[in-house]
């Protein structure tokens, strides 16, 4: 077998705190004949990945470059601050980042967030990844600010977060190369976007898909009811006049009194 004669496939790269799950189930059932092959990587290198074909498409953490991938926008995620359970902060139900200004607060080499300037007191380095800062949190040595799907992706019993209304969050799209936007990319974009089976994705339909013109159309007229072609009654009824006699019949001779 060639390679032009191998069977298709698809790949999708995702970034860490995307769960894919639940476009990647919808995918087996519509296409079952079309693999689908995961590959988690760092958010750092989802876009380098996809252009250097690693992946045909791939959830990302924005922003991109958009002058050589697509991207659809998704969602934004609210933004915590992971503490221990102990943590003055969880008596609050959420905080901002002026009271973190007396936190060492982490900051990881893999961090998504685009600070200008950091809160609270920098640590003496800078842990390499987020779950490394993860477990200096729970050592009581600082506190670590990231989007909510990273706190639940390295959640650990001893430790809980808070939301931080003003600071800097994270939005995740789906990206794909601009100039290979293939069929099978399309169908993930509906899938995605929560297009019915059904959908042509812009493009035309099959000859054999297209209705003839007219097609469903009742372009003849309808008979009266009860009336045949000819504007007769129907089943051969007779006309018949008041009290029930035919029209047009002879009349019964009245009796003679005696």
């Amino acid at each position: 077998m060639t390679a032009s004669e191998e069977p298709p496939s698809f790949r999708l790269a995702y970034v860490p705190g995307v769960t894919p799950d639940k476009w990647v189930r919808v995918w087996n059932e519509r296409l079952p004949d079309v693999p689908l092959a995961l590959a988690q990587v760092p958010a750092a290198e989802a876009g380098g990945l996809l252009l250097d074909e690693g992946a045909d498409a791939g959830f990302v953490r924005l922003p991109v470059d958009r002058t050589v991938l697509s991207a659809i926008p998704l969602y934004t995620e609210t933004t915590v601050v992971v503490v221990p359970k102990d943590h003055l902060v969880t008596a609050a139900d959420e905080v901002s980042v002026e009271d973190l200004a007396d936190e060492i607060v982490l900051h990881p080499l893999d961090d998504v967030l685009d600070w200008e300037r950091l809160p609270g007191r920098p640590a003496l380095e800078r842990p390499a990844t987020t779950a490394d800062a993860v477990e200096l949190v729970a050592a009581g040595i600082g506190v670590l600010v990231v989007p909510l799907s990273l706190a639940r992706l390295h959640h650990r019993k001893d430790l809980t977060h808070r939301p931080v209304r003003d600071a800097p969050q994270s939005s995740v799209a789906l990206a794909w190369p601009q100039d290979a936007t293939t069929d099978l990319v399309e169908d993930f974009i509906g899938i995605v976007r929560g297009r019915t089976v059904n959908s042509t994705r812009g493009r035309r339909p099959a000859p054999s898909e297209e209705k003839p013109k007219g097609a469903g159309r009742d372009t003849g007229r309808r008979k009266p009811a009860g009336r045949s072609a000819a504007g007769k009654p129907a089943g051969g009824a007779r006309r018949t006049g008041a009290g029930g006699a035919p029209r047009g019949g002879k009349r019964g001779r009245p009796r003679r009194r005696s």
